[in-house]
């Protein structure tokens, strides 16, 4: 499990992994810090009992992958930013994933 403080909320990960160890799926947990936390005026304000924000999809090329989707799904930000993992990161919009977030990552 990994704990970081990021953009006024906690982050906790946790791996999970297969019998032979290896970690190929991790669930992230976010825990406001304050009223003026992104995830309480975002998402908690609709959702006061919680559930899930996003899913996040590693891609091996994220301009590449961003680019394939040209004219089929909207980019929230068409240009990578840093993510939670020190990775680019580009969330798509929800409308366009049958009202997912999803958020594509670089490997």
């Amino acid at each position: 499990m990994v704990v970081c403080c990021w953009f006024n909320y906690y982050t906790v990960f946790v791996e999970l992994c297969d019998t032979l160890g290896d970690t190929d799926t991790k669930i992230e947990l976010l825990h406001p810090l304050g009223e003026d936390s992104p995830i309480i005026e975002g998402f908690l304000k609709c959702n006061p009992a919680g559930g899930i924000h996003h899913i996040c999809l590693e891609v091996s090329d994220i301009h590449k992958a961003v680019d394939s989707l040209k004219g089929k799904v909207r980019a929230l930000n068409p240009e990578p930013k840093i993510g939670a993992h020190g990775k680019p990161v580009v969330f798509l919009h929800p409308k366009d994933c049958d009202g997912v977030l999803v958020e594509l990552e670089q490997e």
